[in-house]
């Protein structure tokens, strides 16, 4: 447990040095390019730079004016982690917090505020206990029930009067927003009877063609500014639309490289064919991206349709836009999967879902993805797929931050194509594992392939 009240910390002056800088990123410059003094320069070559310009001071600020409770959108999306938060960064300024507390009782940093502590739901704002933060690097995401959706007390077995439900998840990256949301092809979902709504719930959720977040719940990156300033800087008054557009202006001119600015304004223009967004790449690196392209683009994009998880033209539908890749906990006892540490474990939850035809099923997870969206079973631990440029700057990995390096999400898709192969055999292999549902010609990567594929995800 990380309590405020603990007493510690090691290695003070690193931590001290680690904090500082990380502190300190926010009120630069968040721009792409640094000049000979390290400070970096506004990426706004092309109007509108003013929105670009108010966004990014935005961006940094504590937007006081709002009411909230101090934080910044960089406090938590940090520019020198490629806008995002590492469980290793949340610790060392935890640590540094808590030794200049030792020093000066008021000492701040407002990535630890009560609302993303293990124990606000007991102590509100006398919360102390960071623990999912911390250790994980999650914050809170708070999340209505479905109409058919209960919680289940763990002691008596019985539904609960909750209403909402409090999942952690992980801080996405901000680099390369303007190639993720919708990718214009409406999704056609895997064979099976049609969706039957469940007490007047759109049966498919909002967005079936993309959206932002894990589970793609926000439309526009307005929406999504909105919902973060609310549920994580706890805002008191409602942010004006001219905000929230500056906001959303200034990060579609945040990216993880030239070439992936180059691909996001022909997107835009709609000129094709789309420039590729590769740098100079060896032979190792050239080899991973064959390999990548056979295997990973018919979700994660390739050549053709490079933004996101639009999946090749020469792909034979159906294929879904969502899917559920097993990395809640728990996982499936088979196939090889990786089980959750503890850290991570502790925060499942069992549920009770009233299914269409009046039946009920009960399940335990630390996730249900976009089921809490539509109230279906079958979204289960379904969650959005993330475009993958920049993937070596962005470690951990997956939704809850479970996988810590590349050559871990490598070993979990590996027994996650071992479950979906076993359980959908031939003639029935599903197209992200086969182009004719008969021979697996996709999805796996051999042991002699990973060197390769990783030299190319580094170089993504």
């Amino acid at each position: 447990m990380y309590k405020f009240k603990n007493s510690v910390i090691a290695f003070f002056a690193l931590f001290t040095i680690i904090y500082a800088m990380t502190a300190a990123m926010p009120h630069t410059g968040l721009g792409q390019d640094s000049n000979q003094n390290g400070a970096t320069q506004l990426d706004c070559d092309e109007p509108p730079c003013n929105a670009v310009a108010r966004g990014r001071a935005a961006f940094k600020s504590n937007l006081s004016h709002l009411g909230g409770n101090g934080r910044a959108c960089a406090d938590c999306h940090i520019p020198s982690e490629s806008f995002q938060l590492s469980p290793a960064t949340a610790k060392a300024r935890f640590d540094a917090l808590q030794m200049k507390r030792l020093q000066n009782a008021n000492a701040d940093d407002p990535l630890f505020r009560p609302v993303d502590a293990d124990d606000f739901r007991i102590h509100g704002d006398n919360a102390s206990d960071f623990s999912n933060l911390v250790e994980n690097g999650l914050i809170r995401v708070t999340m209505p029930l479905p109409l058919n959706v209960k919680l289940i007390d763990s002691a008596t077995g019985q539904p609960t009067n909750e209403t909402s439900v409090d999942l952690w998840r992980a801080v996405m990256p901000v680099f390369n927003v303007a190639i993720t949301g919708a990718d214009g092809f409406a999704p056609t979902w895997p064979p099976g009877a049609p969706r039957l709504p469940i007490m007047g719930q759109d049966p498919n959720g909002p967005n079936r063609q993309g959206g932002y977040q894990h589970d793609a719940r926000f439309a526009t990156l307005q929406e999504q500014a909105r919902g973060a300033l609310f549920a994580h800087a706890q805002v008191t008054v409602e942010p004006k639309a001219r905000l929230l557009d500056d906001l959303a202006a200034f990060q579609q001119t945040l990216f993880s490289s030239r070439g992936v600015k180059k691909l996001a304004n022909a997107i835009l223009s709609g000129s094709m064919p789309f420039p590729d967004p590769d740098t100079e790449l060896n032979e190792l690196e050239q080899q991973g991206k064959k390999i990548f392209n056979r295997a990973c683009a018919q979700c994660h994009g390739g050549t053709l349709h490079p933004s996101g998880s639009t999946p090749e033209t020469g792909i034979v539908r159906p294929i879904a836009r969502y899917h559920n890749i097993q990395t809640p906990c728990p996982r499936p006892a088979t196939d090889d999967f990786s089980p959750c540490p503890q850290r991570l474990a502790r925060n499942a939850r069992t549920y009770r879902i009233t299914l269409a035809n009046g039946a009920t099923q009960t399940f335990t997870t630390s996730d249900p993805g976009r089921l809490l969206l539509t109230g279906q079973i079958a979204d289960l631990g379904v969650m959005d797929v993330p475009q993958l440029r920049g993937i070596s700057k962005t470690a951990p990995y997956f939704h809850n931050n479970s996988a810590a390096t590349l050559e871990e999400v490598l070993d979990h898709y590996d027994a996650f194509f071992k479950r979906v192969a076993r359980l959908n055999p031939p003639p029935n292999l599903p197209p992200l594992l086969s182009s004719n549902g008969m021979d697996i010609d996709r999805g796996f990567v051999t042991k002699d392939e990973r060197a390769a594929l990783l030299a190319y995800l580094k170089k993504l």
